[in-house]
């Protein structure tokens, strides 16, 4: 009876978001502390779930744009360059998160035995792996660490893109490139690549807030990554960034062909639209399906709060 009752009491536990499930995780009342202003569908941890269509309408959108509506809104801190790139592929998705830090052998010790009793394997780097699900892209702050720092070779990035069907974004070092290109649809986004193995670091956070260059990134984020670099949206600012920056594109295409026909200036185009523009522009959309549609009380909404 004292058995069962101590089992009840672990999955009450669980249930309730008082029981850290797997080591190196922040509790599921901190997740959602952390993530409050996301109202939508979250896993099971808490994390927020950017619904799977959002992050497909992610990838058509310029990060430009995106930029410009975070900034907007007072996120100026959303935006890190300077990467190295397996290839030029973009990628959108979920952040799953990690921090490294430099290794402590007392503390390296406790984190591997706790691990090894929850089912863990292999070195802490891997277990960030273990919790991807399809549309994640992994987020590691390695402190920048380039020798010694490859935390990722050609083994493990094949099982994060099988699980993920994404890459990673590492302040950090990867290893074997020319294996890691041969996987298709597979980017990584690091410091840099060099030959070692992962060498006096270890995992001491999984799925909490952590830094990126000079960005706060949060379990959820919504990631957009392309070749100027990489753009995190708080989940809750996700469906505001893409809606308004497929506008723009819309808009900028409507623009362009005007503007060349010689029908409105530039200054038209590039200021609070005319009931005449808006006319022109709803019925340019109508011939031009790919886009998307869109109402005129959407279209008025969208220009009555025009800071792009």
């Amino acid at each position: 009876m004292k058995l069962l009752g101590f089992i009840m009491a672990i999955i009450l536990l669980v249930i309730t978001g008082q029981y850290t499930v797997f080591a190196q995780t922040i509790s599921k009342d901190e997740m959602l502390f952390l993530t409050s202003e996301w109202k939508g569908e979250r896993f099971a941890d808490g994390r927020p779930k950017i619904p799977d269509s959002l992050l497909v309408r992610a990838k058509r959108i310029m990060i430009d744009d995106a930029w410009t509506v975070l900034k907007n809104e007072g996120y100026t801190n959303q935006f890190e360059g300077n990467w190295k790139c397996v290839n030029d592929t973009p990628m959108t998705g979920r952040a799953v998160t990690a921090m490294y830090m430099p290794s402590r052998p007392d503390v390296e010790k406790n984190i591997k035995e706790r691990g090894a009793k929850q089912g863990r394997k292999g070195n802490t780097n891997s277990w960030p792996i273990d919790v991807l699900t399809k549309g994640d892209i992994y987020i590691a702050d390695a402190f920048g660490k380039i020798s010694g720092g490859s935390i990722m070779g050609a083994t493990l990035a094949n099982s994060i893109y099988s699980k993920s069907g994404n890459g990673v974004i590492f302040n950090g070092a990867a290893r074997d490139l020319q294996e890691i290109k041969n996987i298709k649809g597979f980017n990584a986004f690091v410091r840099d690549f060099h030959p070692s193995f992962t060498e006096e670091m270890v995992l001491m956070g999984l799925n909490t807030a952590i830094r990126i260059g000079n960005v706060m990134v949060l379990p959820g984020d919504l990631v957009i990554a392309q070749k100027e670099g990489v753009l995190f949206v708080p989940a809750h600012l996700a469906e505001q960034v893409v809606s308004t920056a497929e506008f723009v594109i819309r808009k900028d295409q409507f623009g362009f062909e005007m503007v060349r026909e010689g029908k409105y200036s530039t200054g038209e185009i590039d200021s609070q639209w005319t009931d005449a523009i808006k006319s022109d522009f709803l019925i340019w959309l109508g011939k031009h399906p790919e886009l998307g549609k869109m109402t005129r009380t959407e279209l008025d909404k969208m220009m009555s709060k025009r800071t792009w």
